[in-house]
């Protein structure tokens, strides 16, 4: 870039969670003997992507994450435009017009694929397409079917945990934190008295994280079940056990469980299940009647193998938790079977595996839905590097002016969003949930943290003010 001297190296970012603004907040502060521009760019009118909507609404250290990313965006530093969908509201060549550089952090929010006989029954549900209703997620319908008494959760990771914690939890004990209010009204109504998470694996392959896990053991009117034939290790279980601490907080946990077990009598019950691998979902009428398991046992390296042996659960709904997958991006190379864009260290690649100069990518669209939130942190700082490592060969822009953005997307007529919109948007729902009425519960009246809004023209027209 022969002009990097004398102007801001410009940068676009698509996607306003973790990812994106760890990219944006490692930029502005690497060691450079230049000026950066940035700006965010969002989907959603509200920023945050991954912590609004896809994190459980009663997970109250993730405030913490919130105020973090909040403090970046409120230096003034990074400017954010959210209501812009890359794909539709601007192309590629868009940015490549006003941007040296473009960085995409989307994220993943489909489901993981489960091929499995009955997986297209009535009540079959995806867990991403779940988390999105519950945590008020603009683009998904606002009411969800709760008519199962008896429903199977597969997965052993944390969003298999999110998902049977808040479908077992009474709804009530959920106004405390920003659930919307349509998501109360369906929760509240619902007859469920048994929820079941199903594990191929064994304890000590479990993917949750101990605080999750024990999490379950605090919710109210809700008995943990567990079940002592599922407890199998086998060498490399055990060496497991003993090198890691994580691990062995976990076994210990579920352990101390099966010891300490009562049934107090609660209206519901949470199953724990290992070594259940699902091979057919059940049906009647259309509809999820059951689900099939074939026992596994463990085969010495801490991987299964099938028994031959077939187990039947009674349920009429099914969630899969089984992972994430990143969404195709127009004009950008797709690897459809890790849902990621494929690239080299965050370098984005092309149908013949050469670098697209000045495209790149992070968090997981880089490399899959792995790993907790603050592993972003090391995909942005090695995408980053790579950049600044690029930055004399980038293409340069042509219209680089910062107004250039904003012209263009008044001109389409976009409804963009801004920061300081999203700070009435915030204190919007805020104040609705301080103007609630408190919540009758089993432990007397709860204030409510907020109340989230859902509906994406009224998040635009309260952020625009």
């Amino acid at each position: 870039m022969s002009d990097s001297a004398v102007r801001p190296l410009r940068v676009a970012i698509i996607g306003a969670g973790p990812a994106g603004v760890y990219a944006a907040d490692i930029l502005t502060k690497a060691e450079r003997e230049f000026e950066v521009s940035i700006d965010l760019l969002d989907a959603y009118p509200a920023p945050y992507g991954l912590i609004r909507y896809g994190v459980a609404p009663d997970h109250p250290r993730i405030k913490g994450i919130v105020n973090a990313l909040h403090k970046v965006l409120d230096r003034g530093d990074i400017r954010f435009l959210g209501n812009v969908t890359y794909g539709r509201d601007l192309k590629l060549s868009d940015i490549r017009e006003m941007y040296d550089a473009v960085i995409f952090a989307t994220g993943a929010i489909k489901d993981a694929r489960m091929e499995i006989p009955g997986i297209e029954l009535e009540g079959s549900f995806g867990a991403a397409d779940f988390v999105s209703w519950y945590d008020g997620q603009p683009d998904v319908p606002r009411t969800w079917p709760l008519q199962a008494k008896e429903i199977a959760v597969l997965g052993n990771g944390n969003v298999a945990l999110d998902v049977a914690r808040v479908l077992s939890k009474h709804a009530e004990d959920l106004l405390v934190t920003e659930i919307p209010d349509n998501v109360f009204e369906g929760l509240k109504d619902s007859p469920v008295t048994d929820v079941h998470i199903f594990g191929r694996r064994g304890p000590a392959q479990v993917k949750f994280t101990p605080l999750e896990l024990r999490e379950l053991s605090q919710c109210r009117d809700v008995d943990i079940v567990l079940y002592p034939e599922d407890f199998e290790f086998d060498e490399a279980s055990d060496a497991l056990i003993k090198s890691n601490n994580q691990v062995k907080t976990m076994v210990n946990t579920l352990t101390n469980w099966i010891v300490e077990e009562q049934d107090t009598g609660a209206s519901r019950r949470l199953h724990l299940h290992f070594l259940h691998n699902p091979v057919e979902i059940s049906g009647e009428d259309g509809k999820v009647s059951g689900i099939k398991f074939e026992r596994q046992e463990l085969d010495g390296t801490g991987n299964v193998k099938g028994t031959g042996e077939f187990i039947d659960y009674p349920v009429q709904a099914v969630y899969r938790a089984i992972g994430y997958l990143g969404s195709e991006l127009a004009e950008v190379e797709y690897d459809a079977q890790r849902g990621v864009i494929p690239n080299e260290g965050g370098r984005v690649l092309d149908a013949d595996g050469s670098h697209v100069a000045g495209v790149y990518a992070t968090g997981w669209i880089k490399r899959g839905p792995v790993g907790l939130i603050g592993h972003t942190k090391g995909d942005a700082l090695e995408t980053i590097g790579n950049l600044l490592e690029d930055r004399l060969s980038l293409p340069m822009a042509s219209n680089p002016s910062e107004d250039a953005i904003i012209e263009l997307l008044e001109a389409r007529g976009v409804e963009y969003t801004t920061w300081d919109g999203w700070k009435k948007l915030d204190a919007h729902e805020i104040s609705l949930g301080e103007g609630a009425s408190p919540a009758q519960t089993t432990n007397g009246p709860v204030d409510r943290a907020r109340v989230k809004v859902v509906e994406r023209e009224e998040m635009v027209r309260i952020s625009r003010g």
